[in-house]
C-alpha cells in the first residue's frame, strides 16, 4: 500500500519506518517543497520518496503528521473528497507544544467541548477520517525488529470500512490497533497526548488477546476492569498492556 504524509517530523520517522518494514511504501511533504526533505527521506531508505502535499494525497491513505497549528494550511488546497485521511495530530495550541499536566488542560480547553478530529474533519471536507497514531509518544515504538513489542494503537472514527483498513494496515507492522469507536467518543481519549507517564493504574498480561472477538480475532474495543469509555478518563496512554494515566 502507498501512504502519503502531510509533515516530515518524529511520527513519520518512526511510523513511517514501521510502515516500511511491512512492506508499504511512503510519499513524504511538508510545507516547503520535495527537495527540502531529501535528506529526510534517504535516511528512511528505500520505498520513502520526497513528494509534493497533493502527490502525497494521493495515496492509498493520507496520514495527517503536522502540529496542530500547521492543521489548517496542511489541508488547504486540496480536494478531501472520498479520502482515507488519518489524523494523527494533538491538538497542543501552542506553537511549541507544552505538554504539561497544564499546557494539556489549556489545549483541551480550546478545543470548547469538541474533539480535534472534529474538527479537522470540518476542515478536510469530504474525507473518509480516522484518528490513530497518537496516543503514544514515538519513543515508546523506536524498536523496528520483528518481534518488537505490540504496542497498542488507538484507533476511531465514523467510517466504518475505512477504519477497519487502518487497523488492519496498522497491525501489519506488528503494532495493535484498537477500535475505540467513533470521532466523537474514542477520538477523545487520544486528541492530547501527554508525552510522559505517571502512575499505572490498570496492568494486563492478556490485554491484547483479550480484545480478540472468539470468531474472527478481529479487533475491539479492550475489555478489563473498569472499561476504558469516555466519562472514565479520556487521558490515557495504554503500551504493552498497561494502562498509563496522567494525573
Amino acid at each position: 500500500m502507498k501512504i502519503g504524509f502531510i509533515g516530515a517530523g518524529t511520527v513519520t520517522r518512526t511510523f513511517g519506518r514501521h510502515l516500511m518494514m511491512a512492506g508499504h511504501t511512503l510519499v513524504v511533504s511538508n510545507s516547503k517543497g520535495p527537495e527540502t526533505v531529501a535528506s529526510f527521506v534517504a535516511d528512511l531508505g528505500t520505498g520513502a520518496i520526497a513528494g509534493t502535499k497533493q502527490q502525497a494525497a494521493e495515496c492509498d491513505v493520507v496520514i495527517l503528521a503536522t502540529r496542530w497549528v500547521s492543521v489548517p494550511d496542511a489541508l488547504e488546497g486540496i480536494d478531501w473528497k472520498g479520502r482515507i485521511l488519518i489524523d494523527a495530530t494533538n491538538a497542543h495550541m501552542d506553537p511549541v507544544p507544552d505538554t504539561s499536566l497544564a499546557g494539556v488542560t489549556k489545549s483541551r480547553s480550546a478545543l470548547n467541548g469538541r474533539t480535534s478530529s472534529e474538527i479537522v474533519a470540518e476542515t478536510a471536507v469530504g474525507a473518509r477520517l480516522v484518528k490513530s497514531i497518537s496516543n503514544i509518544p514515538m519513543n515508546w515504538i523506536q524498536d523496528f525488529s520483528p518481534t518488537k513489542p505490540r504496542t497498542v494503537i488507538f484507533t476511531s472514527g465514523d467510517d466504518t470500512e475505512a477504519k477497519q483498513l487502518v487497523i488492519e494496515w496498522v497491525n501489519s507492522t506488528g503494532l495493535v490497533a484498537i477500535d475505540l469507536g467513533s470521532l466523537a467518543i474514542g477520538g477523545a481519549m487520544h486528541e492530547v497526548a501527554l508525552l510522559y507517564p505517571a502512575s499505572i493504574s490498570t496492568s494486563s498480561a492478556s490485554f491484547v488477546e483479550s480484545a480478540r472477538t472468539p470468531t474472527d480475532n478481529s479487533l475491539q474495543a479492550p475489555k478489563m476492569e473498569g472499561e476504558i469509555n469516555a466519562s472514565r478518563n479520556p487521558r490515557q496512554h495504554i503500551h504493552e498492556g498497561v494502562v498509563v494515566t496522567n494525573e
